[in-house]
């Protein structure tokens, strides 16, 4: 009969097969974090762009005014003629310089009856 092996270590050893989901997956969650703050901050300049575009103001240097310095690259801001802005804003990757796309919030005047 063959004799049994000792298990020592095996717990070890399965720590370090799981690292590299651990790594990943708190990767991706820091990346949710990221990309929800960009919405945020896109949002809060649409709706000073917003305020800007109905006292007649440059509602492009109002959404830039109100973003962090490192955030304000990139960003874009359009007019609609029902006194309506949109702003984008880029959402940068975790690693190197890439970005992952855009995000876009639009504010404007209320309507009547809302």
């Amino acid at each position: 009969m063959r004799a049994l092996r000792s298990n020592d270590g095996q717990a070890s050893v399965e720590l370090v097969a799981t690292l590299p989901v651990l790594v990943a997956l708190a990767a991706g969650c820091w990346q949710a974090v990221v990309a929800a703050q960009c919405w945020w901050l896109a949002g809060v300049g649409a709706r000073a762009a917003a305020r800007a575009e109905a006292v007649g103001a440059s509602p492009l240097a109002a959404a830039r005014r109100s973003l962090p310095v490192g955030r304000r690259p990139g960003v874009s801001v359009t007019t609609g003629r029902d006194g309506r802005v949109t702003v984008r804003l880029p959402v940068p990757g975790l690693v190197g310089g890439s970005r992952l796309g855009r995000v876009a919030v639009t504010a404007g005047p209320r309507e009547e009856g809302r």
